[in-house]
């Protein structure tokens, strides 16, 4: 897998994520995991189906959200691609799109003022982003 790290916080350089208290920092950083490999993606793509199976989800595109000011949206060009969003908190924004078959994805947003967009082209891809805001 390969794990994408990005801080957004204007206010606050790596270095001070470590010393400051999250409730005064201001900011949020997010991960993004990508497959790097057939095998993986299709590790990725089962542990998406049987969270979309734990949580109940019934259809290809699901959005849960809680909180304030969320927007998200999910557009599928294809068959049996899964989109997965669940935004807790406020002010967040995610786009998913995913042309071709057999994709999934989940973005899982947690905080303040957090955005997200993803588009996978292609087929049998996977992957996940996991943001979260203070």
């Amino acid at each position: 897998y390969e794990i994408t790290v990005r801080d957004w916080s204007s206010d606050v350089c790596s270095s001070d994520l470590t010393l400051s208290s999250p409730a005064m920092a201001g900011g949020s950083i997010g991960f993004y995991l990508s497959p790097q490999n057939s095998d993986d993606a299709q590790i990725m793509d089962f542990g998406l189906r049987a969270y979309a199976l734990y949580k109940d989800l019934r259809h290809n595109g699901n959005i849960r959200q809680r909180g304030h000011g969320n927007n998200a949206g999910i557009a599928q060009n294809g068959s049996g691609n899964l989109g997965i969003v669940q935004q807790d908190g406020d002010n967040h924004a995610a786009t998913l799109q995913q042309n071709g078959n057999g994709n999934s994805y989940g973005v899982f947003q947690f905080g303040r003022n957090t955005d997200t967009e993803v588009v996978q082209d292609g087929n049998g891809q996977s992957g996940a982003a996991l943001l979260f805001g203070w």
